[in-house]
């Protein structure tokens, strides 16, 4: 073993050397094109990358001359390669926190008490003691399980080897007693409750073997950790302090080896991969670390029945299921929530039917993914700001893997795993459409779903589409989710008739070069699908001629491109030709032009406006509009009563709440994470604990997540809270998002349809629900230093716009969370959130930024439709910006307050606080 780990390093340092190498080499590469002429430069651009491409197809070749055994040591050492790269992340990252440290220290004077304030949580008085308080609590505690229930997935059982025949079974690794309930930082929530793995298995009745249990208790590195959970701040600076090497396990000896066989020919191990804001995820984080493999090996040589449970909220690499016979089943529970042991259990037991389905596609190698080629630490050499190409385009998750071995299926098989809504039941399913309409309104379907097992269960029926696709034309993926239906518990024997509809319209593309939306004449194959891959049966939509868009269906706002000021040279990813625009960040040129420079430090005023009214006496009371529409003239006249100094104080100082204004019968709002339950970044307190938002999706069940939504408006009410920072509706854009378990899919259509039922049950108790992250903030790497995104309209719309449009339209939310992103070049992109969210979907409400970062300037924001500064270590600072540039540009400055105000007074009024 010693021997091993020289080697290893010494390789290390070889590869360290040649990334050196390589690095230099493309920078002098640059530095030439970049001193070439423009009508130069695009050519040799052009011609590196062809090189690049005809040197990457030589080595796929020379891989496929090796033997297996040096082909798996070519590809480890390319990935090490790869990750020692893209090493500065992780440096980035916890730079971010230490800056934020830094300006603790040295601040003085009102800020610190500010920040004090800010950090202990002063100003935020809530009552989880109250009757009504335990009650709401038991209630999330019931929802809970019952999601962690309906989202546990049996993604593998071989000879129907589950449930266990003989309810025993023998629980192998040191990951039994670090079970992962939640992830961290924002998202984190209350684990005081959670039940232990081992209770789980005591409470369905499962016996598990003690001597086994007591071997690894004896560990002098392990403890059972059931119950303990960080704050946020310090399970974000435990994620940046760590390696980003897999967590390595304990051996096991050949006697209590013996003696587990000895106990019962069943085994389970649990694998998982840790997560929190602020820090994303290595490659080797997804994989089994040697040591989980030795012990996999082991326990599959040794057992005849064995179960492999996936604790994780990223997307692991599973091929080693398939490496040995022994291995029959595998059940995906992700991050469960505090009662998801229990679920676990069940499931083993009988007692549970799983019901859930995947969320992402499972591939062999994470890497394999286009998006995955443009993840990391990318920053401009003349600029300070790091920057991401979403090269891909709409090709994310399951629309790259199915329309590119579309055609190819021993090429599908040898990449994916697990396709995109995979998931298998104790019973099964039997499907006839009884009756179809489809017309250019609506498609409408009933299916009936028949139990034709021996258990009761419930099943999910996925309706995916395939539009006409004309190469060259708009982009097209050949299969896209368009809703789908859970059953109620059917008994064996048993049907129900389920009514499937969606509108056709949104099957709809976006044309960037007409700017509007168009169904494009020609056949629309409607699916239904197991999962994504595994079509039951379909029927053929004919559409004679297009159908063009121009407007917005909800406001009739006329379409037109957004985000095209950039100017940045992107190839992005066609289907009409994949090896030609297939991403590669070899490509970038590291060199901002001066127009993104522009873009990034300047900012436009509307210096043509009149100044209004500010601090007139007309009697009004916050409360004297309840009720009023958004354009009520009443509004002005309230409006005009606010002085700038009230109204400066009221958008700097938004950290988890907002002030009092208590002459205008303002009151004080308490706004709280998170998307699994109710949180505190900086403290702890009581409070119902959810199934992270992957979870609740693996569902497929509409009417739970309203139900969760729901709960936690309840609860709100009963604690005093009026705003929810939730739900997350970006999309898993790449295996390592540090937040993936935050988030709920790679799918747009799932996030929109599970995310807008999360968001209407919590509006529906007055509650704020502040959607998040507006928009584009699937990496964690120097996010907290502002990152440029880029992509194109298309990939914008229908993927990453998508679920925030839905939200929108379908649960009509009053709150949105800004992302720290730049988009298109700008942070708090007026375009965006005037143009997008409230012109064109009709959004009325406040937008809050995420927690505030030096480049997220309040002046820009509030005069670009973000009212709202999440301000935690820099009220006065803000303040002063924002008292500097009014004096500067007053009519601008006092324009943008008052919108921020009315913007945010007008959420206020719809929560329960006015009831």
């Amino acid at each position: 073993m010693v021997e091993y780990f020289k080697k290893r390093k010494a390789k290390k340092q070889e590869i360290i050397q040649r990334v050196k190498e390589d690095k230099a080499k493309r920078k002098e590469r640059k530095q030439e094109i970049t001193a070439l002429p423009e009508s130069e430069r695009k050519a040799q651009i052009e011609s590196d990358k062809l090189l690049r491409k005809e040197q990457k197809q030589e080595r796929k070749q020379e891989l496929k001359s090796l033997s297996r055994k040096e082909r798996k040591e070519a590809k480890k050492e390319a990935k090490m390669y790869k990750k020692i790269k893209n090493r500065p992340r992780r440096i980035a990252g916890w730079s971010a926190v230490a800056a934020l440290l830094l300006i603790v220290i040295v601040t003085t004077g009102p800020t610190v008490v500010s920040v004090l304030d800010n950090v202990t949580g002063k100003h935020i008085t809530i009552d989880t003691t109250s009757t009504e308080a335990i009650k709401a609590r038991e209630a999330a505690d019931v929802v809970s399980e019952e999601i962690a229930n309906e989202g546990l997935v049996l993604l593998k059982n071989e000879n129907n080897s589950l449930p266990l025949t003989d309810n025993k079974i023998n629980v192998f690794g040191s990951t039994a007693f670090t079970f992962k309930y939640a992830g961290g930082g924002s998202g984190a929530s209350d684990q005081t409750r959670a039940v232990s793995l081992f209770d789980a298995l005591k409470n369905a009745g499962v016996e598990y073997n003690q001597e086994l249990y007591d071997y690894y208790m004896g560990l002098p590195e392990l403890e059972e950790k059931t119950g303990n959970s960080d704050t946020g701040v310090v399970q974000v600076i435990k994620g940046m302090l760590s390696s980003g090497e897999p967590a390595g396990e304990p051996d096991i000896t050949d006697t209590t080896l013996a003696q587990a066989k000895d106990y019962s020919e069943n085994a389970m191990i649990i694998i998982q991969s840790d997560a929190v804001e602020a820090s994303d995820v290595s490659i080797e984080q997804l994989q089994l670390s040697d040591e989980m493999h030795n012990l996999v090996e082991k326990v599959a040589n040794n057992f005849s029945n064995v179960t492999i449970v996936v604790n994780a909220g990223n997307t692991l690499e599973l091929g080693f299921v398939e490496e040995y016979p022994s291995i029959q089943s595998v059940i995906w529970v992700g991050t469960p929530g505090p009662f998801g042991t229990n679920s676990l259990a069940k499931a083993l037991s009988g007692e549970l039917n799983p019901s859930g389905r995947i969320t992402d596609t499972y591939v062999y190698d994470i890497t394999s993914s286009p998006a995955s080629e443009n993840f990391g630490d990318y920053k401009y050499e003349n600029l300070d700001k790091a920057y991401l190409n979403y090269e891909e385009g709409i090709y994310v998750g399951y629309r790259f893997y199915e329309t590119f071995y579309q055609g190819n299926e021993e090429g599908y098989n040898q990449t994916v795993q697990f396709p995109f809504g995979s998931g298998l039941s104790y019973t099964t399913f039997d499907w006839n459409i009884v009756n179809q309409e489809l017309n250019s309104d609506s498609i409408e379907l009933q299916v009936e779903v028949t139990n034709t097992g021996e258990v009761a269960g419930k099943d999910v029926i996925q309706v995916y589409y395939t539009p006409p696709y004309t190469p060259g034309g708009i982009e097209k993926s050949a299969i896209n989710l368009a809703t789908f239906e859970k059953t109620k518990s059917l008994e064996p024997g048993e049907s129900e008739v389920v009514t499937i509809q969606y509108g056709t319209r949104e099957m709809a593309s976006y044309d960037m070069v007409n700017e509007n939306y168009i169904l494009e004449n020609g056949t629309y194959q409607i699916k239904l699908g197991k999962n994504v891959h595994e079509i039951d049966s379909a029927v053929n939509f004919e559409l004679s001629q297009d159908i063009v868009y121009q407007t917005d269906d909800a406001t009739g706002t006329e379409y037109k491109n957004r985000f095209t000021q950039s100017e940045n040279e992107l190839t992005v990813l066609s289907r009409n030709d994949w090896e030609g625009t297939y991403p590669s960040d070899e490509d970038d040129i590291k060199v901002a032009t001066d127009k993104i420079i522009e873009r990034v430090q300047g900012h436009e005023y509307n210096d043509d406006v009149e100044m209004p009214t500010t601090g007139a006496d007309n009697g009004l009371k916050l409360e004297d509009l309840k009720g009023l529409d958004y354009e009520d003239p009443l509004w002005d006249e309230f409006l005009d009563q606010l002085t700038v100094d009230q109204m400066i104080n009221y958008v700097t100082d938004a950290a988890y709440h907002t002030i009092e204004i208590e002459e205008l019968g303002i009151p004080n709002t308490v706004l709280m994470d998170g998307p699994a339950g109710f949180s505190f970044f900086f403290k702890q307190f009581e409070a119902g604990a959810y199934p992270t938002e992957i979870v609740m999706a693996s569902t497929w069940n509409k009417d739970l997540a309203y139900k969760m939504g729901e709960t936690i408006g309840q609860e709100a009410k009963a604690y005093g809270i009026h705003g929810w920072y939730a739900p997350a509706l970006n999309i898993h854009r790449t295996p390592q998002g540090g937040r993936n378990f935050e988030y709920m899919s790679e799918d747009p259509v799932l996030n929109g349809i599970i995310g807008s039922g999360m968001a209407k049950g919590a509006e529906d108790q007055d509650v704020t629900v502040y959607m998040k992250h507006f928009i584009m903030n699937e990496q964690e790497t120097n996010a907290r230093s502002g990152i440029l995104v880029w992509s194109n309209e298309q990939a914008m719309r229908e993927i990453h716009l998508r679920p925030f449009e839905m939200t929108v339209k379908e649960a009509d939310v009053t709150g949105a969370m800004s992302s720290f992103t730049y988009i298109d070049g700008k942070w708090a992109n007026p375009e965006l959130l005037n143009g997008m969210l409230r012109d064109e979907w009709g959004f009325e409400g406040v937008v809050s930024s995420d927690a505030v970062f030096g480049f997220m300037e309040p002046q820009k924001a509030i005069t670009s439709g973000n009212d709202l500064m999440l301000d935690i270590l820099s009220v006065t600072k803000n303040r002063d910006l924002l008292e500097e540039a009014y004096d500067e540009r007053p009519e601008a400055i006092t324009v943008g307050l008052r919108n921020s105000m009315h913007n945010a007074l007008y959420a206020t009024l719809k929560t329960h606080i006015f009831n």
